[in-house]
């Protein structure tokens, strides 16, 4: 005899309904959420909410970001859902300034934590919560100091000269190449990791195998989207699957590389002005005391390093490869900024020093184009660490509601960048940007928790534009991508199958001449 009734089957049917049942109703227990608040919302559906296609790989979080903000025209937030937790996606730029500058300290914190038994991804200073952020924060901005970057300057000349060194090495002649920018880029910013944070002369031109260039492609690697979503969204499955944020493999050898550096430097007394120097300063001063948990040593220490390893590789190479895509398809931008560089080496006897670099007006707007169009990172996330009452609105946003702002929505916002698909440096002329509203334009997010090493990824990427475009020319080839695609399942934006294919040709100098003549009036 059945449990329930005469009949097994009946029996299963009848327990399988109810569990389906039941487990829909709790899954669905919240969709009234933000409805009962009067906020709009985007209809969820049950036990998967708005995050269906994530799930399915038919879209990136940051893609579906966007068109949630598109949907909302009008509003200035509006109410989402991950599985059964409703969010707040914030669309008003005064909003979005309160969030992450003005009201600071009722969204102090990121809403994603990687799991704490992963120290690498839980200790570092992207996802580490107050008070342990802010102390870390402090010791850490010192690295990034304008002092510190004029030292380390030489560094990363020696980098920009290993890139032009093997440009020269291919005989790109008068015709040129083509090559993929995105691994040429990568390569650049991988030698300018290694030397500035690890201390060590990677040359990734000189040796294509190079360890650096082979974990720093597979953090965010099409292979990980996944398991980088599971350990960002899905906390509970990414602890039961035991994925980490950088990857198993990339942990070992980042703490492989990171103790021989540490051992090396210790022993040897060297100082390189690096970011060693200053965890092997933190370690000294700090590595016995336990801060609520976290400590400046093991691999609380050696998190920062793999933060910055893993942010400071991908966001720097895309973003110089896609620059390099949009100058090759305008050349009279190209030809412009070539001319402001080439006029600037003279200036300043052909040296590029810290003061010519910061001087160069039209390299910083068609950078901020670039990043306006690619975003690095398309979406910015908080957490409501207090109770917060939106001004001028009766809506109370409750403690521990995540907190969600669509970088490429606002970057594609026609009401703050006309014609949002165009690339037009003139954007980011003084007068477009002071008549422009504040918190429209982040691609290194705003407020206490902005990338703390924006000045050096500027740095860097600005020194490599000036070695280049001095030396040489991009133009599309027949494998060049138009229009661009982006990979619809990029952790970060990338171009649709990882690659940019360009021609490079090394312009001479009776080209070069003509450009730094002065014009006759």
């Amino acid at each position: 005899m059945a449990f329930i009734t005469p009949y097994w089957i009946l029996d299963g049917m009848i327990v399988l309904t109810a569990s389906v049942t039941v487990a829909y109703l709790y899954m669905t227990r919240k969709f009234k959420y933000w409805k009962e608040r009067g906020v709009s919302e985007i209809s969820p559906i049950p036990f998967l909410g708005n995050f269906t296609a994530c799930i399915l790989k038919k879209k990136s979080p940051g893609r579906l970001l966007k068109e949630f903000y598109d949907q909302a025209k009008g509003q200035p937030y509006v109410g989402f859902f991950i599985f059964d937790k409703p969010l707040l996606l914030v669309r008003d730029h005064e909003l979005v300034k309160n969030v992450l500058t003005k009201d600071f300290n009722h969204f102090s914190d990121r809403y994603f934590t990687p799991d704490e038994t992963d120290r690498l991804g839980y200790a570092n200073l992207f996802f580490i919560k107050n008070p342990m952020w802010r102390m870390l924060r402090l010791n850490m901005t010192s690295f990034f100091t304008p002092g510190k970057l004029k030292k380390m300057l030489e560094l990363i000349d020696e980098c920009a000269e290993n890139l032009v060194e093997y440009l020269d090495s291919m005989n790109l002649g008068s015709r040129g190449k083509i090559m993929e920018v995105k691994e040429l880029s990568g390569k650049f910013s991988t030698d300018v990791i290694g030397s500035t944070a690890f201390g060590l002369s990677t040359n990734s031109f000189k040796n294509p195998d190079a360890e650096f260039c082979k974990y720093g492609k597979m953090i965010f690697g099409p292979a990980r989207s996944f398991e980088i979503l599971a350990v960002t969204f899905m906390p509970l499955l990414s602890r039961l699957a035991g994925f980490t944020l950088f990857g198993k493999q990339t942990d070992v050898f980042l703490r492989k590389v990171f103790w021989e550096t540490i051992a090396q430097r210790t022993k040897s007394g060297e100082r390189r002005n690096d970011l060693i120097d200053i965890l092997i300063e933190l370690k000294k001063n700090h590595g016995d005391k336990d801060n609520e948990g976290f400590k400046f040593n093991g691999d609380d220490l050696l998190a920062q390093a793999g933060i910055f390893f893993a942010a400071g590789y991908e966001t720097s190479a895309t973003t110089m490869a896609f620059m390099l895509y949009e100058l090759a398809l305008h050349p009279e931008i190209q030809n412009r900024l070539r001319e402001e560089i080439l006029q600037a080496l003279v200036k300043s006897d052909g040296k590029a020093t810290y003061e010519m670099l910061m001087s160069l007006s039209y390299l910083d707007m068609v950078l901020f184009e670039t990043l306006r169009i690619y975003p690095p990172l398309e979406y910015l996330q908080r957490l409501t660490t207090k109770v917060y009452n939106i001004p001028n609105s009766s809506l109370v946003i409750e403690k521990g509601t995540p907190i969600f702002i669509s970088v490429r929505g606002l970057h594609y916002d026609p009401d703050y960048f006309p014609n949002p698909e165009k690339f037009d440096p003139e954007r980011f002329n003084e007068d477009n940007k002071r008549n422009r509203p504040v918190y429209v334009h982040l691609p290194f997010g705003e407020g206490p928790h902005a990338c703390i090493g924006t000045r050096m990824g500027l740095l860097e990427m600005k020194l490599a534009f000036v070695k280049i475009l001095s030396k040489f020319e991009v133009e599309p080839c027949e494998e060049t991508l138009i229009p661009m695609k982006l990979d619809p399942n990029g952790v970060l934006t990338t171009p649709s199958g990882g690659v940019i294919y360009l021609n490079i040709r090394k312009i001479n100098n009776n080209e070069e001449l003509q450009i730094v003549q002065p014009k006759n009036n």
